[in-house]
């Protein structure tokens, strides 16, 4: 696929915002499994299909069914109780996360603005790939500053095990497909959709968080996750009903417009005038055109 160059300016000054978002929810995000566990991490998360509704109807003027933004009420109402029964709450933590959910949904958004509105498409690998390097040129620098010595240590322990320096190659190649994937998702549905899908990863992110980190969780924290999860369900089923029915609809409007243009058509007619020189002449008409 040939790489497609950025067509202005003002383009490509979108992808450097895009880029910039997208470094500042990867940031935000490692920040907060600081201090809070990636169960409660991902419990938060579940919530940016709830910001992703609200950004898209505002930036794209993409609205959904009534139905669709019903069940985003469970979605945030089950982390605002899981919330409530999470031992190890953590106010930073807490605010990293959210603000990091919020950039997520829209980084959903602006990239969908880029792959879909007809002025400003780019096909999904291209943007990655523009993505990738303005995301170098923000990263670098920072961890240079912030992080001094992250490169030695690095060095240090490729050195100690050989494994380390796989488990990096994996780990990129993984982010890579992972990306590219959420692109390709955001193209071909929207922004929204792809959040909520999202979420199915979060309920095995929490589960195998559990699982090795031995985080304790209560009872309170597992019903406010398992409500957002059935918000998510009942999203996915509200979403395949509403594309259903907008399917019919096409179809009988179109079968509506074709009956209507067979019972439209006329018969030629033959309608005498008199012409300048007083001649009569016969003049055919077919539908809407003088022949």
């Amino acid at each position: 696929m040939p790489l497609k160059h950025a067509k202005s300016r003002a383009q490509f000054l979108k992808i450097v915002i895009l880029s910039a978002v997208f470094c500042s929810t990867v940031v935000l995000g490692n920040v907060s499994l600081k201090f809070i566990p990636v169960s409660f991490n991902q419990a938060i998360g579940a919530t940016t299909p709830f910001f992703t509704a609200i950004l898209a109807f505002l930036m794209q003027g993409h609205k959904e069914a009534p139905l669709t933004y019903y069940t985003l009420v469970p979605i945030v109402g089950g982390v605002i109780v899981a919330s409530g029964g999470e031992p190890l709450f953590n106010l930073v933590g807490f605010s990293c996360c959210l603000a990091a959910t919020a950039l997520r949904a829209l980084k959903s958004v602006l990239q969908s603005l880029l792959m879909t509105d007809p002025s400003e498409k780019l096909d999904p690998m291209s943007l990655l790939v523009y993505m990738s390097g303005v995301s170098i040129c923000f990263l670098l620098p920072m961890s240079v500053i912030l992080e001094p010595s992250a490169y030695a240590l690095a060095v240090q322990l490729a050195n100690g095990n050989q494994g380390f320096v796989y488990w990096l190659l994996g780990n990129s190649c993984l982010a890579y497909f992972v990306n590219l994937t959420n692109f390709l998702v955001t193209k071909h549905t929207s922004a929204l959709t792809l959040q909520v899908l999202g979420n199915a990863k979060g309920v095995v992110a929490a589960f195998v968080s559990v699982l090795v980190f031995r985080n304790v969780v209560t009872s309170q924290g597992i019903t406010g996750y398992a409500i957002t999860v059935t918000g998510v369900f009942l999203y996915s089923e509200s979403k395949r009903r509403s594309k259903a029915l907008s399917g019919m609809a096409a179809v009988v409007a179109a079968k509506e417009a074709s009956s209507k243009g067979g019972a439209g058509e006329r018969e030629p007619l033959l309608t005498p005038t008199n012409s300048n020189n007083g001649s009569v002449k016969d003049l055919l008409f077919r539908g809407g055109e003088r022949v």
